[in-house]
């Protein structure tokens, strides 16, 4: 870890950074870029704010190693300004389509006109790639490996948009950090780290808002909704979603929102025990089919795919069994969520079909269908699977004395929801 790696981990932004220390930007990036070394009068207040001892500075100024011994200043075919803060940024950005590259793939000329993008701080190109980490991020088994580029993503955006604060670049930039914030939410969420998970979602709605981005301030409540329903908040989650359908309104009537709001409600309803305000919302959220199916990006994936899983889980949580089973069932027979595939998609929906087998009092049921889901959630690496395997223990009751649903029992225990 470097100066700017430090810095970062600590949430500050250059300009921030400068601010605490007394000095100026291009001061603390000059810094950074191991151009030049710290006054010693700069020293111990500078390992302070670092929350560093100097030792320690001392190893977050050295110049980096490469292969061979070399010093990571102006390498070998290196242009003499590979120092400069755009530079650094320039590579900082194609270092993380590297990383993400191994998941989904993106031509080089198009990676190279991104960083060219960053470099003059062009919002769409900052768009562009929050759409690459949420494709990452969907196609990822374990949710978790996704944070570290996510943060560094962050990092970068938010030192661009200090440059251009109060402007209309300034404005379109609000927009991919309340994206990218709401990414940053979701692998939190997965990771069963409810209040980081919070925290991202608020600060999401905090910047929509300034950004007056309705449509990613209203996504950002659903999310954080969400979370109260798995804590079993569902009043305060339906207070969070009146407030999201209210600036859905507002917003771009051609994207998915509203349906996705009304799907999420159909959720608290029927945990709520009221049948035809849950069919109600599931009616709304069929609508979505009525829309163009190319106008969902990231942070705004609804787009009725889920619908039949959606509509099986919520028929389980009101004790429905054969209308849930069969919406699992038609679910489970989706390309989507063929083997392979979405592990997280297909181990909730088995997970289900196991509920359904223990309100039954079928153990063959709950053994077939909770032990592919435990292989999928060990696979992937999820919390929020190895949380809905740990609930579907709590509807074992007498089954419990099966030594097979017990087996299954102990290998949900191993699961981690971290």
């Amino acid at each position: 870890m470097g100066l700017a790696e430090r810095r970062r981990a600590l949430g500050y932004s250059q300009e921030a950074f400068a601010h605490l220390l007394g000095v100026d930007r291009t001061t603390v990036g000059r810094w950074e870029s191991r151009r030049v070394r710290p006054q010693p009068a700069q020293r111990r207040k500078l390992a302070a704010a670092l929350k560093a001892s100097l030792q320690e500075l001392d190893v977050l100024l050295a110049p980096r190693q490469i292969a061979g011994g070399e010093s990571a200043g102006n390498r070998p075919g290196e242009p003499p300004n590979a120092g400069d803060p755009d530079e650094m940024i320039r590579r900082e950005f194609l270092r993380i389509l590297t990383v993400s590259g191994a998941l989904v793939a993106l031509p080089a000329d198009e990676a190279e006109a991104l960083a060219q993008g960053v470099r003059g701080g062009v919002p769409a190109d900052f768009s562009r790639m929050n759409s690459h980490l949420w494709q990452v991020y969907q196609r990822s088994r374990s949710k978790g490996s996704v944070y570290p580029v996510v943060r560094d993503q962050l990092g970068m955006l938010i030192d661009v948009l200090t440059e251009y604060r109060g402007s209309p670049r300034g404005r379109a930039l609000l927009n991919a950090a309340a994206d990218l914030l709401q990414l940053a939410g979701e692998v939190a969420f997965d990771g069963n780290r409810y209040s980081d998970a919070v925290a991202s979602y608020a600060l999401a709605a905090s910047v929509s808002k300034d950004a007056q981005a309705y449509d990613l301030w209203a996504c950002a409540l659903v999310r954080h909704a969400y979370v109260e329903m798995s804590e079993s908040r569902h009043r305060q989650a339906t207070q969070l979603l009146d407030v999201a359908e209210h600036l859905a309104c507002r917003g771009d009537k051609s994207l998915s929102t509203r349906q996705w709001i009304a799907s999420v409600q159909s959720e608290a309803h029927a945990a709520l025990g009221d049948l035809d305000a849950c069919e109600r919302a599931m009616d709304r959220a069929e609508t979505v089919r009525d829309l163009d199916p190319n106008g969902t990006n990231g942070w705004l994936r609804f787009d009725g795919a889920r619908l039949a899983e959606e509509r099986g889980s919520r028929y389980l949580q009101l004790g429905r069994l054969d209308l849930a089973e069969d919406a699992l069932t038609r679910a489970l027979k989706q390309k989507a969520l063929a083997h392979g595939q979405s592990y997280r998609r297909r181990g909730a929906v088995l997970t289900n079909l196991a509920a359904v087998g223990a309100k039954r009092r079928d153990p063959d049921q709950v053994v077939a269908y909770g032990k592919e889901a435990v292989a999928l959630a060990r696979a992937s690496g999820s919390g929020y699977a190895a949380r809905r395997l740990q609930g579907l223990c709590d509807a074992f009751g007498p089954l419990g004395g099966d030594h097979r649903v017990g087996e299954l029992r102990a290998e949900i225990a191993t699961l981690s929801t971290q």
